[in-house]
């Protein structure tokens, strides 16, 4: 028994040390990194992943004026109010494919980055971006069976496979390469680059209408060229930023945590501090020699992600994210539907000639954007992080609520007596849609889980929401118009209403991640 002993208590005693090892120097590793000055590396992390968001939104946002310029050219002969305009049907499914797409490409993504990791995914979702934009702007009718609309069906679809790659990659890379600090900022500042996309391509599109205009007054088909144009062109800040996302380091916490190489792991980490000039765990303690720290890497499984969120304390964090992001994206995306009555109210809607039509429908979306979308973008990003993402999503809920209500309670008496009203309602809601839920729903996912099925339940999320937008996009669509043009938009407004009161409530579920370490918030200290 003795003898047993003398042989199994050295080896036990060196794993016992082994794990000590690996212990204490993931803490050190990830005390860096949420410790580090705030530095270039940080801001080209941003840089890298809300170059994305903007092409995302830009595409995006460039259906929307496409669609609008294709019924110039492709229902040029129709006749009556027909004519000139892409049927209502034909233009849900070509602006909605986009957001079908995404859902496959969030829970996709999010699953792959968790089990591959974020470097080797990281790229490939811009990748397909760039190809299907590409492949959208040449998109042309066959001899026989798909018609333009349908090749670009296609092509959309696909692009919002990669869009929807882009959220899980991009939030949950920036969540866990930020400081404890300043994440919140990071993050919202990825996001907030949405904002920019949508204003960019309202100006594209003018400049390159502009640019025709002496063709287009002598022949509106010329429009042709100019929405192939206008796509075409989201693909150059794609582009722009498709190396540094192949090239970017795997996140320290994925190798630590996943792939379980400590060793790595500490030569991510001094990659990623020493550009921020602060001391790096090699300047402080002797680097552990590999042999001592390396573990045989355990890739999440389903089976594990089961047990996991079987747990209440677990499933009600998911339940919440994935909740009030779909409460959210119902009215976020419905509310768009009121576009045009505005666009008109204020003098920018798409009458008179092809080319001034289009100039003012341009034009009036970028004075929408401005008055409320890109404010309450960066007002979240200079808040979040003294306020919390939980007190400004209950702020942003609780304002939404109340301004539905008024509107759906009140949309004739409001637009009869004052259009002026009605425009500040409006506007208000955007800016508390971005100053709210819209930015802490894409936020508070990427913070709230453990490293291994933190992407995945990003995607999880975002995939809720965007079941949301489908909801609203093809199911509200036609619902707007029953009783006559535009009868039922009141009714919808109040739907969002009681939307704005399910994400209110099930945001109790979620937690406050300000100033806390991904690994405070996951329990995963000393795991």
């Amino acid at each position: 028994m003795s003898a047993g002993l003398s042989l199994h208590d050295p080896l036990e005693a060196h794993h016992h040390q082994q794990s000590e090892d690996v212990v204490d120097v993931r803490r050190r590793a990830l005390a860096e990194i949420d410790n580090a000055k705030f530095g270039w590396f940080h801001i080209r992390a941003c840089l890298v992943a809300g170059i994305g968001f903007f092409t995302d939104s830009y595409d995006i946002f460039a259906i929307n004026l496409c669609s609008t310029i294709m019924g110039y050219v492709y229902y040029a002969d129709a006749t009556g109010s027909a004519k000139n305009t892409t049927p209502t049907s034909i233009d849900m499914w070509v602006k909605g494919s986009t957001q079908l797409g995404c859902i496959f490409g969030q829970l996709a993504f999010g699953y792959l980055a968790d089990r591959l990791g974020r470097k080797k995914m990281y790229g490939t979702e811009l990748i397909i971006i760039i190809v299907c934009t590409i492949g959208g702007a040449f998109a042309g009718n066959t001899a026989r069976g798909l018609s333009v609309y349908w090749i670009l069906f296609i092509w959309r679809f696909v692009l919002g496979i990669g869009i929807g790659g882009d959220y899980p990659v991009s939030a949950v890379l920036t969540s866990e390469l930020a400081t404890s600090k300043n994440r919140g900022a990071m993050i919202a500042a990825v996001f907030a680059m949405q904002g920019f996309g949508i204003v960019a391509a309202a100006i594209v599109s003018i400049i390159v209408l502009a640019c025709f205009r002496t063709a287009i007054e002598g022949d509106q088909l010329m429009l042709d060229y100019v929405w192939r144009i206008i796509m075409g062109l989201g693909v150059v800040p794609g582009i722009l930023a498709l190396y540094s996302r192949l090239t970017i380091p795997e996140t320290p916490r994925y190798t630590l945590d996943v792939e379980q190489n400590v060793h790595r792991a500490a030569r991510d980490v001094r990659a990623t501090v020493s550009a921020t000039g602060h001391k790096t765990i090699d300047d402080v303690h002797e680097p552990l020699h590999p042999d001592h720290v390396q573990v045989k890497a355990q890739k999440p499984t389903w089976t594990e992600f089961y047990h996991y969120f079987k747990q209440w304390k677990h499933f009600r964090v998911l339940m919440g994210t994935s909740v009030t992001w779909f409460a959210l994206d119902v009215a976020f995306y419905g509310v768009n539907l009121n576009s045009s009555i505005i666009l008109t109210a204020i003098g920018f809607s798409g009458t008179g000639t092809p080319y001034h039509a289009l100039i003012r429908i341009s034009a009036g979306n970028i004075i929408l954007n401005l008055l409320g979308t890109l404010p309450g973008y960066w007002v979240t990003v200079f808040t979040i992080d003294r306020l919390g993402r939980r007190t400004i999503q209950f702020i942003g809920f609780t304002m939404l609520l109340i301004l539905f209500c008024i509107l759906g309670f009140a949309y004739h008496q409001i637009l009869d007596k004052s259009v002026a009203a009605f425009i500040v309602l409006i506007t208000l809601a955007q800016f508390f849609q971005n100053f709210g839920p819209n930015t802490t729903t894409f936020i508070i996912p990427s913070e709230a889980f453990p490293t291994r099925f933190r992407s995945t339940c990003h995607g999880i999320s975002a995939a809720s929401g965007k079941v949301g937008a489908v909801v609203a996009q093809l199911g509200f669509f036609h619902l707007k118009d029953r009783g006559g043009k535009n009868a039922f938009i009141p009714q919808l407004i109040q739907i969002f209403a009681l939307f704005m009161l399910i994400g209110l409530i099930f945001t109790w579920f979620v937690p406050e991640t300000k100033g806390k370490t991904l690994e405070e918030l996951s329990d995963e200290l000393d795991n």
